[in-house]
């Protein structure tokens, strides 16, 4: 939850180290969140992070990030959740994000886009519901509860973040995010993965 500056300062050592041993811990996080395939019933939305440019549109077609939301969800609770960066949302990307992340034969949640429709035909349970009556918070609550979340946090701690990075700040976010249940062992948890992941250099981080 530390911005390269300030672990910089507390560790005393340079800006470049300290973002390095950031981005390094996130790639740790992301290859353990990596294992985990979401089941159950499932919500996804997707969301658009960062400053417009040049007064572009709102909502879908923005030139904001384009981002996909995925939450697992049981009954009231929800379980885990994935956030993806991709550069445009349509049918595509969602196809793309739906095989890695969703086990065989789930139930999926969502709007009424058009770029869903293909989920019937996926193999999936396909439960969507147009936005009209309801508000869109209230139909796919767990995902725009964690929209709101993540947005805070990078605003709160990074201000600003290009779109180059970004899958590195949601992979933090969502490792969190997946494991608030016990955050008493957190730093154990996090410990492991950093020592388990197979490393990553700082020529790697930048390319």
């Amino acid at each position: 939850g530390l911005s390269a500056l300030a672990l910089s300062k507390k560790l005393g050592i340079t800006y470049w180290k300290a973002w390095t041993m950031l981005q390094k811990i996130r790639r740790a996080m992301r290859d353990r969140d990596s294992n985990y395939q979401l089941a159950g019933i499932i919500e996804i939305d997707d969301s658009f992070f960062g400053r417009k440019r040049g007064g572009g549109k709102r909502g879908r077609g923005t030139t904001k990030l384009n981002v996909i939301v995925e939450a697992s969800t049981k009954g009231e609770h929800v379980s885990f959740a994935k956030m993806t960066v991709v550069n445009n949302i349509n049918s595509t990307a969602i196809r793309g994000v739906i095989e890695t992340h969703v086990k065989k034969s789930q139930t999926i949640k969502s709007d009424g886009f058009r770029a869903y429709s293909f989920i019937r035909k996926s193999g999936h349970i396909h439960q969507k519901e147009i936005v009209q009556s309801k508000k869109a918070h209230e139909v796919l609550k767990w995902t725009h509860i964690i929209i709101s979340n993540a947005k805070a946090f990078l605003l709160g701690t990074f201000h600003k973040i290009g779109r180059k990075h970004l899958q590195a700040y949601l992979d933090e976010f969502c490792y969190r995010f997946n494991r608030r249940y016990w955050e008493s062992q957190l730093f154990d948890r996090l410990t492991t993965a950093c020592v388990s992941y197979k490393g990553i250099n700082y020529a790697e981080l930048i390319k």
